[in-house]
């Protein structure tokens, strides 16, 4: 028997019907985005945020030898407690600060093995040092990722919340070791041990060009050094530096004289040794 003709009935097509169901694809097109960004924002490991708190003198013996000799005794001190951020430990009269950074904002991770002792002046003090407070404030809270923060800070960069020094000055970073990033820019992200004594002059605006090196600075001599540049374009951020490397003889004389010092910050971690590039 031949088969028998079908007929296929087609329904007239109902527009309310398509655009509720564009509607609903979308919004299921948003959640699946919003887990999406969820999911990678849990990704970062936001406890990652959780640092360890320096036993008190030898975060302050640490702190106070980026400064001179001359200028430790009457030096303002900063430690941090790694659950609420910087605070003042003991006041001084001569208004330069000094503390120990564990947090870079710029490269857009948390690590628990920077320590970098640092100095300002009164100026760097009152227009530089909030930052290290504002990300070692958001840090300690345990709220924000590490790339959260990045964004923060970028964004408050470009709205103009923070400024540049408004007269020439100097940060001292005379300490006898510095873990940190191994190069002026983020560019660089291998983080090492160096014993590098130095003199920082602030340079807003200015690159390593301006003052005859290269921007990877592969020559002797001063260089420029701004971490937020490369995020915010060139000459566009306001914290630059100059660096100037302490003389060979200093040098010696300041790690002769931080023996004890060494010793203590060593014991305390292993890889916080001057000896070669420990990483």
């Amino acid at each position: 028997m031949a088969p028998r003709n079908r007929v296929w009935a087609v329904k007239p097509l109902n527009m309310n019907h398509v655009t509720t169901l564009a509607k609903n694809c979308l919004r299921v097109l948003s959640t699946f985005i919003t887990l999406f960004i969820t999911t990678q924002s849990f990704a970062q490991k936001p406890s990652d945020w959780e640092l360890d708190k320096m036993p008190v003198k030898l975060e302050t013996d640490f702190a106070l030898s980026a400064l001179p000799p001359y200028l430790q005794s009457n030096a303002t001190v900063y430690l941090l407690d790694p659950k609420k951020g910087y605070y003042v430990d003991r006041k001084g009269s001569n208004g330069f600060i000094c503390f120990v950074t564990r947090t870079e904002w710029e490269w857009g991770e948390f690590r628990n093995d920077i320590f970098t002792a640092i100095s300002y002046d009164a100026e760097g003090a009152r227009v530089i040092f909030p930052v290290y407070q504002a990300v070692a404030a958001m840090r300690a809270s345990g709220k924000f990722t590490a790339l959260q923060i990045k964004n923060i800070m970028t964004d408050r960069f470009k709205k103009g919340l923070y400024k540049a020094p408004a007269r020439q000055g100097v940060s001292f970073m005379l300490a006898p070791i510095m873990r940190s990033y191994n190069g002026p820019t983020s560019d660089y992200k291998k983080v090492i041990t160096m014993n590098m004594p130095h003199y920082m002059a602030y340079a807003p605006y200015v690159t390593s060009a301006d003052i005859g090196n290269t921007p990877d600075v592969r020559e002797d001599g001063p260089f420029v050094a701004n971490a937020a540049a490369p995020i915010l374009g060139a000459r566009k951020s306001p914290f630059g530096y100059i660096i100037f490397p302490a003389g060979q003889a200093e040098k010696a004389k300041i790690m002769k004289d931080s023996q004890d010092l060494l010793k203590r910050l060593v014991a305390y971690r292993s890889y916080l040794n001057p000896d070669g590039m420990k990483h």
